[in-house]
């Protein structure tokens, strides 16, 4: 045979395995474009966000644990937007094959200590309060929140303005005070509401914006009936029509609570601080909260 014939016949079973190449290499491109768009739509996700909720400190995006939503843990807060952060979502994501709801699960990831005892407290405390519980499926409502870490021990409200304030509850001199930094898209946040109205406290409010709810705080702030403005922020109800006096409003005041918040440690949503400067993160039993307004550990 010439050497002409034997090439001829050698071609074809060269272009065979040369031919394997390219599929190769294609495949591993493919798993390599597969694997990069997790991380990249992460990213995305949390630039669109930061510029969106310049406020708040955002810790993690995962954009791969739920189809189409992006979770979102800000601190100790957990919430959900689609990939482009126009929509944020507030509330638990459920699996309906698996019967699992997986917002309660990362919540324990993040805080196992004390997620399971207020989430069922949260949840007596929206079956009692009928007519004034929040229209969320979540334990109340919007994210649940878990207790920050190292935050401030004890800390001196003296440097908050009073313009940043709703004074609400029991009109009795001697009643236990206690100021709260609250999210009104905050579950935890509308449960201790209903537990210190039961307790007869007098309240001192300090909204910041964790949730991207400074605009309903500024409305709020702005009423010319705070505590009234606070109850329908809190029951999701239009408070704007009714509400907002059409004046001009100083809206400094949000802005202190914001940077005390951020000076001291406080992530997450409810924070109560007691007459004496002891901080409390996060919601507690009324039996708790009752002990603690005391003075008790």
């Amino acid at each position: 045979m010439s050497h002409r014939h034997s090439l001829l016949r050698l071609l074809p079973v060269f272009g065979l395995a040369l031919g394997t190449l390219p599929s190769i290499a294609d495949a591993r491109a493919a798993t390599a474009t597969r694997a990069r768009p997790v991380v990249s739509r992460d990213a995305a996700a949390m630039r669109a966000l930061t510029q969106r909720l310049p406020r708040t400190s955002v810790t993690k995006v995962d954009c791969d644990h739920v189809p189409g939503i992006c979770e979102v843990q800000a601190g100790t807060n957990l919430f959900y937007i689609d990939p482009s952060a126009r929509y944020l979502i507030v509330g638990r994501i459920y699996d309906m094959e698996t019967h699992q709801d997986l917002t309660a699960a990362r919540l324990l990831a993040i805080n196992p200590d004390m997620l399971v005892g207020a989430a069922a407290t949260a949840k007596a405390q929206e079956t009692e309060s009928a007519g004034l519980a929040p229209s969320h499926p979540q334990s109340a409502s919007g994210p649940a929140t878990a207790p920050a870490s190292a935050p401030a021990q004890k800390v001196s409200l003296a440097s908050l303005p009073a313009n940043g304030a709703i004074e609400w509850g029991a009109s009795i001199p001697n009643a236990p005070r206690v100021t709260v930094f609250s999210d009104f898209h905050c579950g935890y946040c509308r449960a201790l509401h209903q537990t210190l109205k039961a307790l007869g406290v007098r309240v001192t409010e300090r909204p910041i914006s964790i949730l991207g709810t400074r605009t309903i705080s500024k409305t709020v702030i702005c009423a010319e009936d705070k505590a009234a403005a606070m109850e329908r922020a809190y029951g999701d109800q239009d408070i704007a029509q009714n509400d907002r006096s059409g004046r001009a409003c100083d809206t400094s005041g949000l802005d202190a609570n914001e940077a005390f918040a951020r000076a001291h440690g406080f992530t997450g949503t409810p924070v109560l601080v007691r007459e004496d400067g002891a901080v409390l993160l996060g919601f507690r039993p009324r039996e708790f909260l009752e002990s603690w307004l005391k003075g008790g550990a």
